[in-house]
């Protein structure tokens, strides 16, 4: 990389710190407009545009010569809960820049699992939040919406942004098997990767089972265990933080949109009036936040509903067991700390 661009790559919040590569301690930067981070799904694999490629540069440099971070906030998330949707809503010019699942912080998670020291994954993480934090315009701030396999790592990202506030959002349990059984073989391996990155972070031992056990139950069942973890760990961090972070579940957004919106901004710090929650509302909800097609409420509920019908048996039986399991384990099923109150 020529020296000039070693200074001005990270000082342009259009280059985005993509990957970290841990065997050279280096940071890989794409060029990303701001609407190319709005077409894309996620920061992340094949969401990205085509074409894109990489420049590398070691990272202590990149942050020497990195522009000034601006205010960061998070939503965290425990899938299927319109996570994505909240993101698109705070890409607003001159109010803040959504980013969704940055791939740079899936690198350090994956790390971390390999064994890294966690004083080195902290100076890592450090740096990988201040260069995705680049304000995309003066007076920007950035609200990053991790991946939810970074959720064992949200103690320390907190630690680290002592300032930052963040939304804890999750679908509640019914909402969360049906996602996963509506999407068939797929969302069944999908959440038993989940679980074994839960379990490697030490988050789904909680639960009161052995390995022997977890081996004898069902997908659904796997399912429940992980957002039983995620779960607890969620009404942990409310403990912990207190008012620095709210919780929101998907039906309470989708029913109260509008409120739900306004209290995210108050709770960031944001200055956002009547007008511009309107707008972002309007925007925002009744598509779908992967494709951007229309699907209104009416439609999310109809397909839900013959998910449901067709997997009822085995989703009412896992609901009652989770319930049970989370009596016994001290679990809350409805989080405190609301972010509506």
């Amino acid at each position: 990389m020529a020296a000039e661009d070693i200074i001005q790559i990270p000082r342009d919040p259009l280059w985005l710190a993509h990957r970290y590569v841990e065997s050279r301690d280096a940071i890989q930067f794409v060029h990303l407009t701001r609407d190319e981070h709005r077409a894309a799904t996620f920061i992340s694999g094949d969401h990205m545009p085509a074409g894109k490629e990489p420049v590398q540069s070691d990272r202590r440099q990149a942050l020497a010569a990195a522009a000034p971070s601006a205010p960061v906030h998070f939503i965290f998330h425990s899938a299927f809960c319109c996570s994505t949707l909240l993101a698109r809503a705070f890409d607003r010019e001159g109010l803040a820049m959504g980013l969704k699942e940055p791939a740079i912080l899936n690198d350090i998670v994956g790390w971390r699992r390999r064994g890294a020291p966690g004083r080195d994954v902290a100076e890592v993480m450090d740096g990988a939040l201040a260069l995705l934090a680049r304000p995309f315009a003066p007076g920007e701030a950035v609200v990053i919406k991790p991946s939810n396999i970074v959720n064992g790592l949200i103690p320390m990202m907190m630690a680290l942004r002592p300032d930052a506030k963040a939304l804890l959002l999750h679908a509640p349990l019914p909402v969360f098997l049906t996602s996963v059984a509506k999407k068939g073989l797929d969302g069944r391996l999908w959440v038993r990767e989940l679980f074994m990155g839960l379990r490697t972070d030490g988050l789904v031992q909680r639960l009161g089972f052995d390995d022997a056990q977890f081996f004898g139950q069902t997908d659904l069942q796997i399912a429940a265990a992980g957002w039983l973890a995620q779960q607890a760990l969620f009404a942990e961090l409310v403990q912990a933080l207190g008012v620095r972070v709210r919780t929101l579940d998907s039906e309470t957004l989708l029913d109260a949109p509008k409120p739900s919106v306004a209290a995210l901004a108050g709770l960031y710090g944001f200055d956002l009036g009547d007008a511009e929650a309107d707008e972002i509302v309007a925007t925002s909800f009744g598509r779908n936040s992967k494709s951007g097609e229309a699907f209104g409420r009416a439609e999310r509920e109809a397909e839900y509903a013959g998910a449901a019908a067709v997997h009822r048996d085995e989703l009412e039986k896992v609901t009652r067991w989770t319930e049970v399991t989370a009596e016994r384990a001290g679990i809350p099923m409805t989080l405190p700390g609301g972010l509506l109150g």
